[in-house]
């Protein structure tokens, strides 16, 4: 980890307590986007970490994930893939139902995004318990895909949401931890 990426990270997220429900700390990213030098930073930090991956893919989950995960897929030339809230994808979908630390969701993806065999990278924003980046991977792994491995930009540590991941893929990639 790029102890100096991590701080200037840290230093421009914002906490939102109480948010989404009450007791949960949020970690709003958003303050990160008024700063393009920052960006690309983050984009060339992420790239860095995952040049001796193999990646066919960038699997990104809404909506936050779309923010670098776009960046990352670009850069890299890869297909990017939008896992999305249930109905909010226009074509045939595969979907999963899985739990979050603050109810239940469906995640969705559309039924060719992943041709089987493919290397996919998973992004999101922040790892948390790791609930919804290890429903990101079942549902790849149902459509055929291989988990390439997972990148952050920022994970909460004490919930160790890495050891849900970690039997699937040891390459999980974080850019600042709290």
């Amino acid at each position: 980890m790029n102890i100096i990426l991590s701080e200037k990270i840290k230093e421009n997220i914002r906490d939102i307590q109480d948010f989404p429900k009450r007791g949960i700390l949020f970690k709003d990213i958003t303050p990160i986007f008024e700063l393009p030098d920052l960006c690309t930073e983050i984009l060339e930090g992420f790239i860095e970490a995952l040049s001796n991956s193999k990646i066919d893919a960038v699997a990104c989950i809404e909506s936050r994930g779309f923010f670098f995960g776009m960046l990352l897929a670009q850069k890299l030339r890869v297909p990017f893939i939008p896992i999305r809230k249930k109905g909010k994808l226009p074509y045939k979908t595969l979907s999963l139902d899985y739990e979050l630390e603050y109810g239940t969701e469906t995640m969705e993806m559309h039924v060719d995004a992943i041709k089987p065999g493919q290397n996919v990278l998973i992004h999101d924003d922040v790892l948390a318990t790791g609930g919804t980046a290890l429903a990101a991977s079942q549902l790849i792994m149902k459509a055929g895909g291989n988990i390439a491995g997972y990148a952050f930009l920022l994970s909460v540590g004490f919930l160790e949401g890495d050891k849900k991941l970690q039997f699937i893929s040891q390459n999980i990639i974080t850019l600042a931890e709290y």
